[in-house]
């Protein structure tokens, strides 16, 4: 008790006192930058492992640099005297027998360290800098048969490998089978909530207020829908706008008019999704993803295992029988790679046999990417030259969480899931456009005439 006394953490913003007190099994906090949220978890650790005797805790984040530079050097200070600090295993040692460990995670080797590992609490810093994958292993490390509380605590930002898998499950709330919703609970934190930062650093607040919009929105308002490295920046999403089309690309269903052309477009996918789409076309060459097939399980990124007969079996029962498609010639294109007969039998040769037809796309992957730009970028007056229906949740879901690659800076991260996003590309690389200038009609690039009749 003597020990313990001589512990000066400080006081929690409001924010950092739900974030202390909250008792649910998987508890994200933050959502914007300078939310006090090393704070919290350094302190959030400190009490449980004094609360609960003989208890183990894991902080991750993804680099030891980052452990030593945002938590271990503040702790080595707090708990000096009261808890001992092994630099050789990387931990705390507390007089009632808790053990506070560190761990980081940049690559897949790093996860090896974990296997078998169990903890009662684990604390994942900067969750959304984590892969999915890995944050499901470390998951399954909270175990053990004492009666210890079971829990993972995950700070976030938006943006990162993991912001599809934190979105999903602390904003969207969009839970899969085995998933309790009454388990989850998000604490959101601004910077405005983090009073002891802008006494010290009064000049922070106006840093971010003078960042670009979409960055400002994300880190200074904690928006999930856009973040520093998306690759596809302009994708809008706005439930108001659904009607009019302003400034949204997602909008409401209506029948589509006879007269428009309506296309295909495919990915093939086997143990990765495979992604499918319809387009139907205006007068005025803009396109409409109308519907959509994509071949993903509950996990993200896990296709179905279709076989390619399957697979054009649906797509053909679905033209002969939506009312948007029905009766409509449609031509299709895909992914040259279908026509590959190395390994006998091509897939393109199964879906003509289903009568389903394509010509080879224009795989070109950075001009492809720059007509998906073109098409999605908003004239003065708020209108796009793509729009999506709200039905095609695996466009909405997985075109904004994709991010820049970090190899190429003009091509996207093919680690990702980026099956519907190649697809779309191929379809608009075979009606190519060009930018919208001040002035200027938007006109495709090689036939004014075929664009303009959505022939």
């Amino acid at each position: 008790m003597e020990r313990v006394s001589r512990l000066r953490l400080g006081l929690p913003n409001e924010k950092q006192k739900l974030f202390l007190q909250s008792r649910k099994k998987y508890i994200a906090f933050g959502g914007a930058r300078g939310g006090g949220k090393s704070w919290a978890v350094r302190t959030k650790a400190v009490l449980l492992a004094l609360r609960y005797g003989g208890i183990r805790l894991l902080l991750v984040r993804r680099t030891y640099q980052e452990l030593e530079s945002n938590h271990i050097r503040f702790l080595r200070q707090t708990l000096a005297g009261i808890a001992e600090y092994r630099s050789g295993t990387r931990q705390f040692l507390f007089p009632n027998g808790s053990v506070l460990d560190f761990g980081y995670c940049a690559c897949d080797g790093d996860m090896d360290r974990y296997q078998g590992a169990e903890y009662d609490v684990i604390f994942l810093d900067e969750a959304t800098q984590l892969r999915e994958e890995w944050m499901r292993q470390f998951a399954a490390c909270v175990r053990g048969v004492n009666d210890f509380p079971k829990r993972i605590y995950y700070t976030c930002n938006p943006g990162g490998p993991g912001h599809g898998y934190i979105k999903r499950l602390f904003i969207d709330r969009r839970f899969h089978a085995g998933e309790d919703p009454a388990d989850y609970e998000f604490i959101p934190a601004r910077v405005t909530d983090n009073k002891a930062l802008l006494k010290k650093q009064p000049d922070y607040l106006r840093q971010l207020e003078a960042l670009p919009k979409k960055l400002r929105q994300a880190w200074l308002e904690g928006k999930w829908d856009i973040y520093e490295g998306q690759f596809f920046q302009e994708f809008t999403d706005d439930p108001a706008h659904y009607r009019d089309r302003k400034f949204t690309h997602v909008i409401e269903p209506f029948d589509i008019p006879r007269e428009w052309r309506v296309y295909r477009s495919y990915d093939f996918g086997y143990a990765k999704p495979f992604s499918c789409a319809w387009w139907a076309v205006d007068f005025d060459g803009c396109i409409y993803r109308i519907l959509e097939l994509y071949g993903c399980t509950e996990t993200p990124n896990e296709g179905v295992r279709w076989t390619p007969e399957k697979q054009f079996a649906k797509i053909r029962e679905i033209e002969q029988t939506h009312p948007w498609l029905k009766g409509r010639h449609i031509d299709g294109v895909a992914d040259p790679a279908i026509w590959d007969t190395s390994r006998g039998e091509s897939i393109y040769e199964t879906a003509l046999a289903h009568r389903v037809y394509f010509t080879k796309g224009d795989n070109r992957r950075i001009p492809g990417w720059m007509q998906l730009h073109y098409r999605m970028a908003f004239d003065e007056e708020g209108y796009a030259q793509l729009y999506v229906f709200k039905g095609c949740r695996a466009f909405i879901r997985t075109i904004p969480e994709l991010q820049f690659s970090d190899t190429d800076p003009e091509d996207l991260d093919t680690r990702q899931e980026d099956h519907v996003a190649d697809e779309s590309r191929y379809f608009c690389m075979s009606r190519p456009i060009r930018p919208v200038r001040k002035g200027e009609d938007l006109l495709p690039a090689d036939d004014p005439l075929n664009m303009r009749t959505g022939g």
